[in-house]
């Protein structure tokens, strides 16, 4: 609820008690026990940034923030509150939002790739040690450096496998890889995978630009995450998190102080993101909740108590809602002391003692002012939200999502080429080994392997069924609708007449002559992929070599090209530097001809008026003389 263009929090002695849109981006605490009312604090602060124009994140675990869609109900226990408030203006309402989900259950997707994730992160994620964490750092450069992409899942794990055999290429140039490390690294994706990492990684990933939109008033949206099911997984839910604030961090320019913030994220069950966080980790934290104020975004951290929050993340937050602390433990009690102590102190009551003595609904709070310093802590009663209190149900869910404007840009996960197609295709790696058996028929309409193919049977790319299949010929013209074979492209075995298919075979395909424009013959191995089915084209030794040499060549007159280009820009910058010189000096020499002239014109006119003073003196005095005055 807004008041004079304020977030009008809590009451104190009948006197709103507001957040300032200004000091909004300087973050803040949500802290207290269970049942204790965080939740309405979050809810209002939710509504007020979203009436004010700012689009908000919430974190929902427990499922009720999705009432914000329903206008709230009134009930006795709402009208006694704002009776006990003194408000007077108080409407219910809806707020607009859109819902997300990492499973895509109760919301669109929520994804992202494993490169943007980045190593540190994705270390986090599978909870691995420095070493481990080293290895996985090795890989990511590998990647890099061969130019494959890691997008999902299984681009790790083959490049897992192609590092893990390949172990001494690799260790003499990025440092000791072990091939058990490996396997400790696997076993952690695998784990991965089966809490649902298979469709957190992937394509399309989240364009975090999509969270910060208003709806036709002029309100912000209020995203929701449902993490019901992602809390389960404590690593994931935080890591997940914290990838989103490095997200807006890196792509939203710098904006300093602004009369509202650019985007609100509030972190709920924030202790999770500190809990065995390496030193690493948690410079990275400190230095994006430091500098993303400067964004433009404002981070509220919610958590129980707010010794949960380390030391140098919790004087960033200058915005604290406190609720009541238990204090029936020595720890409890040390814990309720070190949060009094983080208040500007109130003469008017005992902080310490009045946080063990806070109902349900009320809270201290602790805003900063128009200056930025922090105000003399309160003790107020918290508005109720406007919204409705509680969860909605999945037919009023399921009708908000299919009625979204993301509605289907998030669903369909695509799988572009990537590490996995990379090294399956061009290497014919990754394929488990399998006893040699007898060559058998690949298609119905093609011969034997032992035999020779009829000089008119082709494999050809049929549009329909998106696979290769054998086609009858009589002339090599361009066929319509056919394709030039891609080394990842998949051709589907048809009509096995052999429950045994070969491992390899050579067949002809047609492969489009640039230069004349017509299909030619070329006979290429094809190897069975056991994971489809389906055989795919394979470089020979010696193609991949050539096909390495081209890129090698290609990297290299590529660098030379940027080296000159950088030289030529070099000189031509020097260049500009001597002739914006020689224009310096010529302006110089010009004002101090300048200079000199007036300062000549000058002199000339002091000496000639001294002249003619003298002269008239010595005039008067030879006239005086001659007339006898003295």
């Amino acid at each position: 609820m807004l008041v004079d263009g304020k977030i009008w929090v809590g009451t104190c002695n009948n006197t709103p008690i507001c957040l300032l849109p200004t000091m909004a981006n300087r973050h803040g605490l949500i802290a207290g026990a269970t049942g204790t009312g965080k939740t309405v604090s979050l809810k209002i602060m939710a509504e007020g940034f979203s009436e004010m124009g700012v689009p908000v994140f919430l974190s929902d675990i427990k499922g009720d923030l999705s009432g914000m869609v329903r206008m709230g109900e009134n009930t006795d226990k709402i009208a006694s509150r704002l009776m006990a408030t003194g408000v007077s203006n108080f409407k219910f309402a809806t707020y607009p939002a859109d819902f997300w989900d990492v499973y895509g259950e109760k919301g669109h997707p929520v994804r992202t790739t494993v490169s943007e994730m980045g190593p540190l992160l994705l270390s986090r994620m599978l909870n691995l040690n420095e070493t481990q964490a080293g290895v996985l750092n090795i890989l990511f450069r590998v990647a890099d450096d061969e130019n494959m992409l890691l997008l999902d899942i299984k681009d790790i794990k083959a490049m897992l496998a192609y590092v893990g055999e390949n172990a001494s290429r690799y260790t003499l140039n990025y440092g000791n890889v072990s091939k058990a490390t490996i396997g400790t690294i696997q076993r952690a994706v695998a784990v991965l995978e089966d809490q649902g990492g298979d469709k957190f990684f992937g394509e399309p990933a989240l364009n975090i630009t999509d969270w910060m939109q208003q709806d036709e008033d002029g309100r912000g949206y209020i995203n929701i995450l449902a993490c019901d099911k992602l809390f389960l997984n404590p690593l994931m839910y935080s890591t997940f998190l914290l990838w989103m604030l490095s997200e807006l961090y890196e792509t939203l320019p710098e904006q300093g102080d602004q009369d509202k913030p650019r985007m609100v994220f509030f972190f709920d069950e924030a202790h999770l993101l500190f809990n065995d966080c390496g030193k690493q980790l948690m410079d990275k934290i400190e230095q994006v909740v430091r500098l993303i104020r400067s964004k433009g975004v404002g981070v509220y951290f919610i958590t129980q108590n707010p010794a949960d929050v380390p030391m140098t993340i919790l004087g960033q937050l200058g915005n604290r809602v406190q609720h009541a602390l238990r204090a029936f433990t020595p720890l409890d009690q040390k814990a309720v002391k070190v949060a009094a102590q983080t208040f500007r102190a109130n003469p008017s009551f005992d902080t310490e003692q009045a946080i063990t003595q806070l109902q349900t609904g009320e809270a201290l709070l602790s805003f900063l002012d128009e200056k930025g310093a922090p105000s003399v802590v309160e003790r107020a009663l918290i508005l109720p939200p406007q919204s409705y209190m509680g969860a909605i149900d999945d037919d009023l869910r399921k009708t908000f999502i299919e009625t979204s404007r993301f509605n289907g840009v998030y669903e369909a996960q695509t799988d572009r080429e990537s590490a996995y197609e990379y090294l399956a295709a061009t290497m014919n790696f990754g394929r488990p080994s399998t006893p040699a058996q007898k060559p058998a028929p690949v298609m119905a309409q093609a011969a034997p392997v032992a035999t020779a193919a009829p000089a008119t049977t082709f494999m050809m790319f049929d549009p329909a069924t998106n696979s290769y299949v054998a086609k009858q010929l009589d002339t090599m013209s361009p066929v319509p609708g056919a394709q030039p074979v891609a080394e990842a492209a998949p051709v589907a075995q048809a009509a096995p007449v052999a429950p045994a298919p070969a491992q390899s075979m050579r067949q002809t395909v047609l492969v489009l002559d640039q230069a004349t424009g017509q299909y030619v013959q070329k006979e290429m191995t094809m190897a069975l992929d056991p994971a489809t089915g389906k055989y795919v084209p394979v470089m020979t030794e010696a193609e991949a070599k050539a096909a390495a040499k081209a890129a090698k060549d290609a990297e290299t007159a590529k660098t030379k090209e940027a080296q000159e280009a950088a030289k030529a820009a070099k000189e031509a910058d020097a260049a500009k530097r001597r002739e914006e010189a020689e224009a310096l000096r010529d302006e110089r020499a010009d004002r101090a001809r300048r200079n000199d002239s007036v300062l000549g014109r000058i002199k000339n006119t002091a000496i000639n008026t001294a002249t003619r003073s003298v002269v008239n003196s010595l005039a008067r005095g030879l006239l005086g003389t001659l007339t006898g005055k003295k």
